[in-house]
């Protein structure tokens, strides 16, 4: 870990309700659906513990929709905090856990940011980030923007899932619903204390069927990525199957989640299947980002300032 941030800490954001990719997130909170057969959360984790931090008294993972899933899937890994109700929104979200914060700086990272380097492992890819950083200034990790003017944007660069603060913006954020675009990102941006620092690799978001599948078939690197405890004696190409997947059909550039069934005769092209046949269509998977999102703890239908 980089010199000067030894007592970071890390959240990941895991409570948002994944409505834009209803209706597979109805029964499975976003952060648990898989890319590339690693659950979005399981890949923010791994992340993290490439850079150092791991175990409760390091990370926390925040939880509302669909919340028992997620406790029980993080288990002894990281510190929860469930939030009862609503979500309480990323800046809300990191209020809720100052107590575990304790005036150390902090990482924020979305669950739903699917990030991959060809060039670094997860953690060294984004340990940019943390370099020199001088304890006072946000950064947040960003590439280029389609349009380095839309708004979203944060000096022509998109968001890409990871944020650093130090704790004296943490301190004063209120337990209450918020976004940390406008609790801590415009105002630090205003002041001149706000750095975005560039991620050279791949980022999906996630938050629609076209950007999941995007993110599943590059996890896959064109080619069938199928589970070992999964059955396929149909055709599988440039797909993703999860384990206890039953395909008889034929699936192309399509994903099919563990436990899910795909009958002889059934052909699935650029969808997601789940369960014996609930099937989403994906639509174009977009190669690039394509707008001003954030995560799904803020109304990612959100316009941000």
């Amino acid at each position: 870990m980089p010199a000067g941030v030894d007592d970071l800490c890390a959240v990941v954001l895991a409570a948002g309700e994944g409505t834009r990719l209803r209706p597979l997130t109805e029964r499975t909170p976003k952060a648990l659906c898989p890319v590339g057969n690693v659950s979005l959360l399981d890949r923010a984790l791994a992340r993290i513990a490439g850079l150092g931090p791991s175990g409760p008294a390091r990370v926390a993972v925040n939880a509302c929709y669909l919340a028992d899933q997620v406790v029980e899937h993080v288990g002894n890994r990281a510190h929860l905090s469930v939030e009862p109700g609503d979500p309480l929104g990323t800046a809300g979200g990191v209020a809720k856990l100052k107590d575990w914060i304790a005036g150390r700086p902090v990482l924020v990272g979305n669950a739903d940011a699917y990030l991959a380097d060809p060039a670094a492992e997860p953690g060294p890819d984004i340990a940019a980030l943390l370099a020199g950083w001088d304890g006072n200034e946000v950064r947040l990790l960003g590439q280029p923007a389609a349009d380095p003017g839309a708004p979203g944007t944060f000096a022509g660069y998109a968001f890409t899932g990871f944020s650093l603060l130090p704790w004296r913006l943490v301190r004063d954020l209120p337990v209450e619903f918020g976004d940390l675009v406008r609790a801590v990102w415009r105002p630090a941006e205003t002041a001149g204390a706000l750095r975005v620092i560039p991620y050279r690799g791949t980022f999906y978001d996630t938050g629609t069927p076209a950007d999941y599948l995007a993110a599943n078939l590059h996890a896959a690197g064109g080619d069938a990525l199928v589970d070992p405890a999964a059955t396929v004696t149909g055709r599988c190409r440039e797909s993703v199957v999860g384990a206890g997947a039953v395909v008889h059909g034929e699936v192309v550039r399509s994903v099919v989640w563990p436990g899910a069934t795909v009958r002889a005769g059934e052909r699935l092209h650029e969808v997601i299947r789940a369960g014996d046949d609930l099937t989403v269509p994906a639509g174009r998977a977009w190669s690039h980002w394509t707008g001003p999102r954030v995560s799904d703890d803020v109304d990612e239908r959100r316009t941000f300032p």
